[in-house]
């Protein structure tokens, strides 16, 4: 399975990271500090339903008062409707999801993912493997949300939010009506939610410095990196590219190498 990275929304993602990064919010940890992991999304796609579907207003104050920050990037920066201080931005919120193909985006999230035990283990495990990698590592909170078909994944400091409507399987009626690619549509299912959250979560604390300026290659050896740090940490090949395949023949014949220097390093001259 290949993975193509567009690097239109990577630098869209940073903007959002750099937001997130700025909120003074002090998130709590998913766990206590001798149980560092032991993941388990969210569910702010819940309340959102909830709201969105019936006009639940104490949904809206659970949004508001439980996850300030998620309702923020969402209205203010995923969807643009404005700032959430408005005092009519509650009803241009509930507005725009009235349109009948986002209703029925809502129910099909709802319906197939009534259950996300299978990714919590995942990112569970993940994580496990990443904080014996690099045991400075926070443990970012997950939560999932319903994104009106834009971004996927979301992230900022110890924090990793979920767009479920990216990831409704690559069959889905409602994507080809939007005209995605076919490798695009081949990593918009649920197998695809860990490790696409995985590599963004690392992307923002790796980050490529002057990545605008930097050639193609080093961008994409960078990416590479990542990526297979994403497979070794699942325990499965999820990215397949020339890069990820450099990246693993690098780290074959350097064994001494560690993951967090790998990530560190931006010294391509031996791929």
């Amino acid at each position: 399975m290949s993975f193509v990275f567009n690097y239109r929304i990577y630098t869209l993602l940073l903007v959002i990271i750099t937001f997130l990064s700025a909120c003074q919010f002090k998130l709590k940890p998913n766990e206590e500090d001798d149980h560092p992991t032991h993941m388990s999304v969210q569910r702010y796609d819940r309340l959102e339903s909830r709201y969105l579907t019936t006009g639940d207003f104490s949904a809206l104050q659970q949004m508001n008062t439980t996850y300030p920050i998620q309702t923020r990037t969402l209205i203010e920066d995923m969807l643009q409707l404005g700032e959430v201080s408005d005092p009519e931005i509650n009803s241009k919120f509930l507005n725009f999801y009235q349109d009948t193909t986002l209703q029925t985006v809502i129910a099909d999230v709802q319906a197939q993912y009534a259950d996300m035990d299978d990714i919590n283990k995942e990112f569970d495990k993940a994580f496990s493997t990443l904080k014996t990698w690099i045991p400075s590592l926070e443990v970012p909170l997950i939560y999932s949300q319903i994104g009106a078909l834009n971004q996927s994944v979301v992230v900022g400091n110890e924090l990793i939010g979920i767009s479920l409507d990216k990831y409704l399987g690559s069959d889905y009626a409602i994507y080809k009506r939007f005209g995605y690619s076919p490798s695009q549509l081949q990593t918009m299912k649920r197998s695809y939610i860990v490790p696409d959250g995985l590599t963004f979560f690392l992307l923002s604390l790796y980050p490529l410095k002057q990545f605008d300026q930097r050639p193609q290659k080093e961008k994409d050896l960078h990416m590479g990196k990542v990526m297979w740090t994403v497979n070794k940490a699942m325990g499965e090949q999820m990215f397949n590219t020339d890069f990820t395949k450099r990246v693993d023949q690098y780290m074959k014949k350097h064994p001494n190498v560690t993951v967090k220097h790998l990530l560190e390093s931006e010294d391509y001259s031996l791929f």
